[in-house]
């Protein structure tokens, strides 16, 4: 009688433990259905960390882990963070440093840097075209397209800083779109371990100039630049995000970070077809907001400082541009028509 007794209250435990684990399991699911309801927007939500599917694409003694990973929205779709680049694919050419401390080209002046790039680098969009020289400053990695043509991409994606030359060969009008993406040491959250946090936001920000072959400037970056965000994390409140038509706000979201971050959600948006073609059609896209060079930070990187005379010309000063938010957008595309 004893030993029955002892079975049916373990059996009665067992019952109870399950019960509420039951409801503590319902309880969650409301929470997450509720934060879920309180996101009206068009992106898919995918929450916590990713699966990491490929490991450091490129090293640097002193830089960040730059690996690429995969994750779930709650909708189903697969995404890849922190972007689908194009960085292992051999057909689309990587730039030519202006900088790069990762590979000893510590150049400290342009003409230093011109002195060493190889002509057949040159990308020819028309054959009778006029010979462009851009000058980049990417935080952290860029692609870069002229009327759909691959002609560029960053070859350190994350860090030490570095900065690039593109040339190419194309009749005016010509667009150029750009892929912009702010890695991530903590794949799915945006994150890295910074200023005493384990989940520290990231932030990004670019900066370009457009000379043609008298060394004129045709286009630096600035407010006249368009520029849309398809990838926003971390967000601790799905509240406080909000669009208008094809504006994507995250402006009123906690930038904070934390030590923990795997309840963090993220927002995704699918690019576009075609976006880096010169008839896609931008028009309701936003306009680049700007940002000082304090605001990004980099007067202690000499992969910027070190050519002022192009990035801050006083007669034809670059801005950085990014998104509304340069520190929760990680993954942003941004285009311009010189006329």
């Amino acid at each position: 009688m004893k030993i029955l007794t002892n079975t049916l209250l373990v059996s009665l435990l067992f019952m109870v433990g399950c019960a509420e684990n039951k409801s503590k399991s319902k309880s969650e699911l409301s929470a997450n259905a509720s934060e879920n309801i309180a996101y009206k927007g068009t992106a898919s939500i995918t929450q916590g960390i990713a699966k990491t599917i490929v490991e450091d694409i490129y090293s640097c003694e002193r830089g960040r882990k730059t690996d690429v990973g995969e994750i779930v929205s709650t909708d189903g779709k697969k995404w890849t963070v922190p972007a689908v680049t194009h960085y292992t694919d051999d057909s689309f050419p990587f730039a030519t440093d202006l900088n790069n401390e990762c590979e000893g080209k510590n150049y400290a002046t342009t003409e230093e840097a011109l002195s060493h790039f190889d002509a057949s680098n040159t990308v020819e969009i028309d054959t009778d075209g006029e010979l462009y020289t851009a000058y980049i400053f990417a935080d952290n990695y860029f692609e870069m397209y002229v009327n759909g043509v691959p002609v560029g991409k960053d070859k350190v994606p994350f860090t030490q800083f570095n900065s690039s030359i593109v040339k190419f060969k194309v009749q005016k009008p010509f667009t150029v779109a750009m892929k912009l993406v702010d890695w991530e040491e903590h794949l799915g959250v945006g994150c890295e371990a910074n200023r005493g946090k384990s989940f520290h936001a990231g932030d990004g920000g670019m900066v370009a100039v457009i000379k043609n072959e008298k060394n004129e400037t045709v286009a630096v970056t600035d407010e006249n630049w368009k520029a849309q965000t398809f990838y926003t994390a971390p967000i601790t409140d799905l509240a406080c995000v909000s669009e208008e038509g094809a504006y994507r706000y995250s402006k009123n979201c906690d930038t904070n970070g934390g030590q923990d971050g795997s309840q963090f959600y993220a927002l995704h948006w699918e690019l576009p077809n075609d976006w880096m073609k010169a008839g896609f059609d931008d028009g309701n896209w936003p306009k680049a907001t700007t940002f000082t060079n304090k605001a990004i930070g980099v007067d202690n990187k000499p992969a910027y400082t070190n050519f002022t005379d192009i990035f801050d010309d006083k007669g034809n000063d670059a801005q950085f541009i990014w998104s509304t938010n340069v520190v929760l957008d990680n993954e942003v595309l941004v285009r311009y028509t010189v006329k």
